[in-house]
Parts: C-alpha cells; sequence; structure tokens
C-alpha cells in the first residue's frame, strides 16, 4: 500500500497537482478574506473608541469655543486614541436651556492584504458618535434665612479652579459671617425678679463675595423678652427659659425677629459665579466650638450638614412643606456641592456648628439656616456627558 501511494504522488504522467492548485485558490481567497474581514472589524472598533473620546473631550472645551476649533480638538483627540483616517464634527449646537448635542464620524481607507488578488486594494471603515451634555451649574445665589448659637462662625464656599492640585489655594467665593450678641431679660412679680439669658442665641449675619469681602446682604435679629406666650411666625422665632426665684419659678418666652436687608441695587441675595470652577465645597469655621473646621467634602465631618430638595416656588414648598424640609446627610459621605444646588430650584440647608453630635432628632436642632438657589447652563464641567450613539 505504502509503495502505491508514494507512485502515486511521485508521479508525472498525471495532472493531479494543476487541478488541485485550481481547487486551493478558492480556499486561499476565502481565508485571505475572511483575515482582511477580521482587521476591518478590529479596525472599526480601534475608529469608535477613539471617536467616542474625542467627541466627549471637546464638551469640556470652553464655552465659547467655535465649532473650527473644536473640529481642531477632535481630530487631535481622535489621532491621540488610535483612530486612523479623518474625524468630523458634524454638528455642535447648544439649545436654549443649556443642553449640548454632538454629531461626529470618521471615515478610513483601509488598505488590504488578500483582497487585493481581488482588485479591491481598500475597504472602507466608518463609524459614528453623538453625545448629549445636560446644563451644570454656573451660579448659585445664597440667601441667609436665621442663624442661632452662642458661637460665633463662618459659612465660605470655596473654589477649585479647573486643573487644579493637591498645591492649589482654594479661592474664597462667599463668606456667610455670624456674630453672636446675649440677651437677657428680668422682670418681676409678688415682689420676686426673674431673670433669664435667651438659650438659644441670636445675633447678626453678613454675606459678602468675591476676594474683596463685598457686602451683599446682612440680617439683624432682634429678641425681646415676655412673661407672656406668643405664637411663632414667619421670620419670628420663639425660644424658652426657665428662670427661678427661689424655690419659685417662670417661664420666659423670648420672641426673636430677624430682618434681612441686601445691598443696594441687589435684590437677589449673594449670588456667585462658578462657571470657572472645578470643585467646589462649603466649610464651617467655629473657632470655640469643639469640631472645627465643618467641610462638606470631609467625610468626618458633612454629616453635620442638612440638605433639602429643590423647589420652584414658596407656593410649591407651602403644599407639601415636610417634603423639602433639609435631611441631615448620611455619614461618610463626600458632599458635591454641584449636585445638591438644583438648577433653576431653590434648596433649604443648614448646618449644625457642632454643639450636638449626629445623628440629630430633626433640622431645628441646627444652628445655621440659609437657602440656596441654582442657575443651569452649559459649561465645560466633564460631568452629565452621556453617548447617545
Amino acid at each position: 500500500m505504502r509503495g502505491l501511494a508514494g507512485s502515486f504522488i511521485e508521479s508525472r504522467s498525471g495532472s493531479f497537482a494543476p487541478i488541485l492548485v485550481l481547487a486551493m485558490i478558492p480556499l486561499i481567497t476565502a481565508i485571505g478574506f475572511s483575515v482582511d474581514y477580521t482587521s476591518a472589524v478590529q479596525t472599526r472598533s480601534t475608529e469608535q473608541a477613539a471617536l467616542d473620546a474625542a467627541i466627549l473631550s471637546i464638551t469640556t472645551m470652553e464655552t465659547a469655543s467655535t465649532k473650527p476649533q473644536r473640529q481642531v480638538v477632535l481630530q487631535d483627540t481622535y489621532r491621540e486614541n488610535g483612530g486612523q483616517g479623518t474625524a468630523t464634527l458634524n454638528s455642535f449646537d447648544v439649545s436654549a436651556n443649556g443642553t449640548a448635542t454632538a454629531r461626529a464620524s470618521a471615515s478610513y481607507a483601509m488598505p488590504t492584504v488578500f483582497m487585493q488578488i481581488a482588485r479591491i486594494p481598500t475597504v472602507a471603515v466608518g463609524v459614528s458618535s453623538a453625545v448629549s451634555k445636560t446644563p451644570a451649574l454656573v451660579e448659585a445665589t445664597f440667601n441667609v434665612d436665621h442663624v442661632s448659637g452662642y458661637w460665633n462662625k463662618t459659612m465660605t464656599l470655596y473654589g477649585l479652579p479647573y486643573g487644579w492640585t493637591s498645591t492649589t489655594t482654594p479661592t474664597a467665593m462667599m463668606k456667610a459671617n455670624y456674630n453672636y450678641k446675649a440677651y437677657s431679660y428680668s422682670y418681676t412679680s409678688g415682689g420676686k425678679t426673674y431673670t433669664a439669658t435667651e438659650p438659644k442665641g441670636y445675633g447678626t449675619t453678613t454675606i459678602t463675595t468675591g476676594p474683596t469681602n463685598t457686602l451683599v446682604q446682612t440680617q439683624v435679629c432682634t429678641t425681646v423678652g415676655s412673661a407672656t406666650d406668643f405664637t411663632a411666625t414667619a421670620g419670628v422665632y420663639k425660644s424658652t427659659a426657665v428662670a427661678k426665684s427661689g424655690k419659685t419659678s417662670a417661664t420666659i418666652y423670648f420672641k426673636t425677629t430677624c430682618a434681612t436687608t441686601n445691598t443696594a441695587g441687589n435684590s437677589s441675595g449673594a449670588t456667585v459665579n462658578v462657571s470657572t470652577v472645578d470643585k467646589l465645597y462649603l466649610q464651617m469655621d467655629v473657632p470655640s466650638g469643639p469640631v472645627n473646621p465643618l467641610r462638606s467634602n470631609n467625610t468626618d465631618t458633612s454629616n453635620r450638614l442638612y440638605l433639602g430638595a429643590g423647589y420652584s416656588t414658596a407656593a410649591q414648598k407651602a403644599l407639601d412643606p415636610s417634603k423639602y424640609l433639609p435631611v441631615e446627610v448620611a455619614s461618610n459621605t463626600d458632599v458635591d456641592i454641584f449636585k445638591v444646588v438644583p438648577c433653576s430650584q431653590t434648596s433649604d440647608q443648614a448646618w449644625e456648628d457642632g454643639g450636638n453630635n449626629p445623628p440629630l432628632p430633626d433640622v431645628t436642632n441646627a444652628d445655621f439656616f440659609y437657602s440656596v438657589t441654582g442657575k443651569c447652563d452649559f459649561n465645560k464641567r466633564p460631568s452629565n456627558t452621556v453617548l447617545t450613539q
């Protein structure tokens, strides 16, 4: 048998070899086409990833950047991420409410190897990508509601610019400074004098903005004492204390009225432009307190901050006030101020200055109450951007 097989292979008289070669041409071509196809699929995957990275990069450019400027960055970023051929920015639009959308495409004529046999020197590889970016916070307006406590304290909004590092010094963008003013009340009844100090503590709060601490808002709280009870109303706060004269005790009622005044020409409060800021955090400095300072981005102290849901109007809040009541931040939380200042809405917020340890029963135990309203628009912050294609 072996001799017969050998004779067949070595035979020079037959035509089997040419037939075998001809039969193998389609097989080799199919294998070659498969190799080129696999290469095209891999190339397309690389092009898609490069284009996705490129279109995301142009949404973090300066807001005033033109479409041609974004096109240059798109192409450069596309190449840097392994893209071949040409990337084209088809559209970049910003709607009236600040939502940005963009579409881009890329094409590459990939050279073939085996397909050249069939006179196909290149294969067109095309990809497309689209993004949508929702508006982000560009402006925050702070208004003091009321502040209490025996300790002087200052709440500061700090900002860090784009490209900041661990050595960058934060900028104080807004300060709310509180000075405590003690108040005692005495009255005589039945030949006995009763005296008590207002237990909550109120004073004067000023809000300033910018590096020069420009005054924008002042709140003065004035307290009076009485032996007669009363009902608290908006802007009028009630507290009580027990006064003793010998073995006789009496309840003293304190009525505190807080009046807020904005500076001339300012009707909105302390408005801060945060469009050029990459990171924001709040800090409460309480020099005489047991915990100092308190920071919203410090997981050890952020749970002394209370955050309320956003509401569009006072009437909306009045319909369901408990829904918008500030809630204590969970322990071990790094609070992102950009996320807790709602767009076109107001959030009531508060701080516990350190006299009581969390968790606290409710927000009424807090000491520094304020509201903050957000304005959102298109800006260069990378968040809130999603690929839609």
